[in-house]
């Protein structure tokens, strides 16, 4: 008996409408869809999500507030600006008020982050654990970095782990290109004092999570 035919992917969402937003989306998506691998992909992009960065005119202010209300904790905001219809591609804006702290997490996907407004600190982690005991992880500090408006760096396995905290009076503002629908993925916060390791999904606050159909 024949398989049934597959379902459509659901639409792209754009949650942000803007010329130059969807002339990088669409750069973005020719470039994964080469099938090249992460490190082609973001070697393609890195140019024009610079100028996107370093371009003022596209992000409202309504993706530039922190939220009460927040998956992340501390009123850090996570906004949605697109996401593709066959959830490999996302682009968000992530809000941090100054003096806030992100959970140390992963992304499980390749990734640019960039920062668009204020000071960050990031610091970046190496898991030196096996991963075979449950909700166990051993994290050691890898890296530490100071960004400012413009800063980016890419996300692949090796620097996967981070925390980011905004080191500027001001609320910082990143863009995050991410390889996956990273609000709705389930994917690992930690606690590197504790050697603790737990499943999380951070949510997006303008969007929901498109669940699989049953």
């Amino acid at each position: 008996m024949p398989s049934p035919p597959a379902s459509p992917a659901p639409p792209d969402q754009w949650f942000l409408r803007h010329e130059r937003l969807r002339a990088f989306v669409a750069q973005v998506n020719r470039a994964r869809r080469r099938q090249a691998p992460p490190e082609a992909v973001l070697a393609a992009v890195r140019a024009p999500f610079q100028a996107l960065l370093d371009t003022r005119d596209w992000l409202p202010p309504e993706f530039q507030r922190p939220a009460a209300r927040s998956g992340m904790g501390g009123g850090i905001g996570m906004w949605l600006l697109y996401r593709s219809g066959d959830g490999g591609l996302a682009l968000s804006s992530l809000v941090v008020p100054a003096g806030a702290e992100t959970p140390v997490h992963d992304h499980l996907t390749w990734g640019l982050v960039g920062v668009y407004q204020g000071r960050q600190a990031e610091t970046v982690y190496r898991r030196t654990d096996d991963g075979q005991r449950a909700r166990t992880a051993r994290l050691e500090v890898a890296a530490q970095l100071s960004l400012a408006p413009g800063d980016c760096y890419d996300l692949l396995p090796r620097n996967d782990i981070h925390s980011v905290r905004t080191t500027s009076p001001e609320t910082s503002v990143s863009i995050h290109l991410l390889g996956n629908d990273n609000g709705c993925t389930w994917r690992h916060q930690f606690d590197p004092a504790q050697q603790a390791v737990e499943a999380f999904r951070s949510g997006w606050l303008n969007a929901d999570c498109r669940e699989p159909a049953a």
